[in-house]
């Protein structure tokens, strides 16, 4: 069995939790004897000797070019001959399983295609422009405005997976009177990120018809319109996998362009896979999806991946209370500044760490020093590798205080370090972890007390370290690949 999975991060390339679920997925499938093919858009070249994959890339990918048709304008026999489970528009059956030999020979690592993008899963348009002025690249062209608006023309708001340009499907690079062009996903395309995600369909497309699969897996929403064009032009079962929600990330200024792409996606796919029954919860109820169509799978944590030794570090004079992520909306770092501002009033010698950046952290900066707290609060900025464990590892407590929290791997990367936590109720992660303390994130009060009681407390924080191993015994990627591989099985025998 063979997976064509579509991501947008990998380690080492990631800016959050997707990247290092993408790793523990494919690496527990592998072990498992499933192989993968991932295809990913990646801002540099890397080879990574101590991971399971062969990173290669395909930036550079060549497309037909040709002048795209509208939905509107396909005859109805064609339409249905292209839709998905059907053939493609070029008359050609969907492909066969991979035979022994191919699984065999592919069993033992998985291959990483890549596309050089400089958009990042956790992007809103305003941090796009920015990053892409940081890097000194122009945020518009006459090409990415075109590029965007036969995006949002042929994807909103039917979104029926028709935007492979006319006879694309039938083509190849040897194929005569095809004129053919090299996407360059890296950035600069212009100031609407869609037309990055507009180019990655058209790769991935093309990088699946050179390809052989059993399953599509698709990450988030950046690769929904890929994994939709892929189902439309071989036939394959799709899974949708939700890692998090437009909702999640923005709350009441969610993008509706975005919201409507993962609609379409769920909506399209065979199975819908959500990280947790609160992610679950609110799929239905914001799009509708039935409650037999998703399954839920946690994610995971693996304590021999730790690089650095538990608690090997020296012991330091204050008490440190850490925060780590982006600092964003969704994480609720404005929560964990208020909630510091009461233990600081009633314990004066705790240090407070905000590891991490994003588009709040002027605000928590300025909001520190309003409280004259700036001696006893240190923002060191992104952390990333090593320094991630070490970070925990120096601080005598975790707090994830997320509005809202589709899973939170977070706090079992601190857990493995042996770092007592304070997480949200509003989480995923709540589901599975049993020995953390449990706040909601609007009770600042409650918070501040149960940080005051961990420090002040050292049986209590032994007692949670110890019961946390516990927990991380049964919280494992093996677990979620037998899952995956049951879904995998299933939608290939109904199709």
């Amino acid at each position: 069995m063979r997976i064509l999975m579509l991501g947008w991060e990998f380690p080492p390339d990631k800016s959050g939790g997707l990247g290092t679920a993408c790793y523990g997925i494919t690496k527990a499938l592998l072990q498992k004897g499933t192989d993968v093919l991932f295809v990913m858009p990646q801002t540099r070249l890397t080879e990574h000797p101590e991971s399971h994959v062969k990173l290669r890339s395909a930036s550079g990918t060549p497309i037909p070019v040709v002048s795209p048709r509208e939905p509107e304008a396909e005859p109805e026999a064609e339409r249905a001959a292209a839709a998905p489970g059907r053939h493609s528009r070029d008359g050609a059956k969907p492909r066969q399983n991979c035979s022994v030999a191919e699984l065999q020979q592919f069993a033992a690592r998985m291959v990483v295609r890549s596309i050089r993008s400089s958009l990042r899963p956790y992007d809103s348009a305003a941090s796009y422009e920015q990053r892409l002025a940081q890097q000194g690249r122009k945020l518009s062209n006459k090409a990415s405005s075109e590029e965007s608006e036969t995006f949002r023309r042929l994807w909103l708001p039917k979104f029926d997976g028709s935007i492979l340009p006319a006879g694309a499907a039938a083509a190849s690079p040897q194929d005569a009177g095809v004129r053919w062009q090299t996407v360059e996903i890296h950035g600069g395309y212009g100031q609407d990120l869609m037309s990055e995600v507009y180019r990655y369909s058209l790769a991935a497309a093309q990088i699946a018809r050179e390809e052989e699969f059993d399953v599509i897996h698709v990450h988030d929403w950046m690769t929904y319109p890929a994994g939709l064009l892929i189902k439309q032009l071989t036939g394959k079962p799709l899974i949708t996998h939700i890692h998090a929600l437009e909702h999640d990330r923005s709350g009441e200024n969610a993008n509706p362009e975005i919201a409507h792409i993962e609609w379409a996606g769920m909506t399209a796919a065979d199975r819908v896979v959500a990280v947790s029954y609160y992610t679950k919860n609110k799929v239905m109820r914001l799009y509708r999806i039935p409650d037999g169509k998703i399954d839920v799978v946690h994610n995971a944590v693996n304590r021999s991946e730790s690089q650095l030794p538990w608690r090997s570090l020296l012991p330091h004079r204050e008490k440190r209370v850490l925060f780590m992520g982006r600092i964003t909306y969704q994480k609720g770092p404005d929560y964990f500044v208020e909630a510091a501002r009461l233990v600081h009033g009633r314990m004066p010698d705790v240090h407070f760490v905000m590891a991490g950046s994003g588009d709040m952290f002027r605000r928590m900066v300025r909001r520190v020093a309003q409280l004259r707290m700036g001696t006893v609060f240190h923002f060191p900025g992104f952390q990333s590798g090593v320094n991630v464990e070490r970070m925990y590892a120096s601080c005598d407590l975790y707090v994830m205080p997320s509005v809202s929290e589709p899973f939170g791997i977070a706090p079992l990367e601190a857990m493995i370090c042996d770092t007592p936590v304070i997480l949200s109720r509003q989480s995923g992660v709540a589901e599975v972890v049993r020995n953390a303390l449990k706040v909601d994130f609007w009770d600042v009060q409650e918070m501040a007390n149960k940080i005051c009681a961990v420090l002040a407390y050292p049986k209590l924080a032994e007692a949670m370290v110890k019961n946390s191993r516990e927990d991380l015994r049964s919280i494992r990627w093996s677990a979620a690949a037998d899952r995956l591989n049951a879904i995998y099985r299933n939608c290939i025998g109904r199709s």
